[in-house]
C-alpha cells in the first residue's frame, strides 16, 4: 500500500523557489516535474533498500508520497527535510535582507533555501563534478555515476551510487564509463577515504570549526578547489563566502557595474554589510532573473 502523508513547513518557506534554487533539481536521481513536484530516489527501504518517493508542494506543507512496503518513515522525513532545509533558520538572512536594503525580491517570495541532497557525500561528488566543466558535461557525468553504479528501484529508477559502490571500481572505469576526465583518481581516492572512514564529510554539518577551517577541510578532498568549497559551503548552512566565478562576476558586472569589469573586492564591498549572509545574498541578487526576468530590478 503507499505510504502518504504531509510534512509541515516553515511559514517563510517556497518549495518552487527551494526546489528551482540552482541546479540540483537538474540531476539524478532528483526528477523534477514543474516547479511544483520531485521525484526523489532514498534509501529507506527494507536493509536500506532505495525506494521511489515523490515529493509535491502545497499550501499546508510537503506532501509525500511512498509507493512501497516496509518503509522507514522517520527516514523519508528527515531526508525530505533535510533535502529542503527545513530545519535551517533564514530570519536572520531576511533581517540583513530589510537592514541592507537589497535583494528584496528573495523575501517576498520567500527565497533563500538551497536545494541539496539527501546526504553530504552526495552533495561533494557531485560537486566535484561541477569544477572546470560545462554544466552538460555536470549532467552526463552524475548521470553515468546513477546508471552505471547506483542500486534500482522496484520501478527500475536508480539511487546514488554509495562510497562503497564507487570505491569498487577503478580510474579507468571513471575515464570510460563516466567520462570524468582527471576526476577520475579523485573518485577514486574520495570513494576510498569515505567507505573506509577515514573521512566522513557528514560530519561537517555539525561542525563547530570556523567557516575558514571547515573550508580548509573540505579542500583536502582532491579535485576541490576554493569556489567548489565555498559552494558546498552554502549547502552545509555556510554563507559567507561569496564563490565567485566567471559567471557570478559577468553577472555583477551586468547588473550593477554597467556591464565592465572590476575587481573582486568592489564585489565583495557591495554585499559586505550582509555579513555571514554575503554569500547566500549574491546568489539571489545573481539569480533573481530566473525567476522574473531581466525587466525586474527591485534592489536598487
Amino acid at each position: 500500500m503507499p505510504l502518504n502523508f504531509t510534512i509541515k513547513t516553515p511559514e517563510n518557506f517556497s518549495f518552487e523557489h527551494t526546489l528551482l534554487s540552482h541546479g540540483w533539481y537538474d540531476l539524478p536521481p532528483f526528477d523534477r516535474s514543474g516547479s511544483t513536484k520531485l521525484g526523489l530516489v532514498l534509501r529507506r527501504g527494507k536493509a536500506g533498500k532505495s525506494l521511489d518517493v515523490n515529493v509535491r508542494g502545497s499550501a499546508n506543507g510537503i506532501k509525500v508520497s511512498v509507493d512501497a512496503d516496509n518503509v522507514d518513515r522517520e527516514g523519508v522525513i528527515r531526508d525530505v527535510r533535510h533535502i529542503f532545509r527545513l530545519d535551517e533558520e533564514f530570519n536572520g538572512f531576511y533581517d540583513a535582507i530589510e537592514k541592507c536594503n537589497a535583494v528584496r525580491w528573495a523575501a517576498e517570495v520567500k527565497a533563500g533555501r538551497l536545494l541539496r541532497g539527501p546526504n553530504v557525500f552526495e552533495d561533494l561528488v557531485k560537486t566535484l563534478c561541477t569544477t572546470n566543466c560545462s554544466w552538460a558535461l555536470t549532467r552526463i557525468m552524475v548521470k553515468n555515476l546513477v546508471d552505471e553504479l547506483g542500486d534500482t528501484t522496484a520501478s527500475g529508477r536508480k539511487a546514488f551510487p554509495t562510497a562503497q559502490a564507487m570505491a569498487s571500481a577503478d580510474e579507468s572505469f571513471y575515464r570510460e564509463k563516466i567520462r570524468s576526465g582527471y576526476r577520475a583518481p579523485y573518485f577514486v581516492e574520495l570513494a576510498e577515504r569515505v567507505s573506509s572512514g577515514e573521512l566522513d564529510p557528514e560530519q561537517w554539518l555539525e561542525s563547530e570549526l570556523s567557516t575558514t577551517d571547515l573550508k580548509k577541510a573540505i579542500k583536502k578532498v582532491k579535485g576541490i578547489g576554493d569556489y567548489a568549497a565555498d559552494n558546498l559551503l552554502k549547502l552545509l548552512g555556510r554563507y559567507d563566502c561569496l564563490a565567485l566565478d566567471s559567471w557570478v562576476r559577468g553577472g555583477f558586472y551586468k547588473k550593477h557595474n554597467k556591464g565592465r569589469k572590476c575587481s573582486d573586492k568592489k564585489i565583495e564591498k557591495h554585499y559586505k554589510n550582509f555579513g555571514e549572509w554575503r554569500g547566500l545574498a549574491i546568489w539571489c541578487d545573481m539569480t533573481e532573473d530566473w525567476f522574473f526576468g531581466e525587466g525586474r530590478r527591485n534592489d536598487k
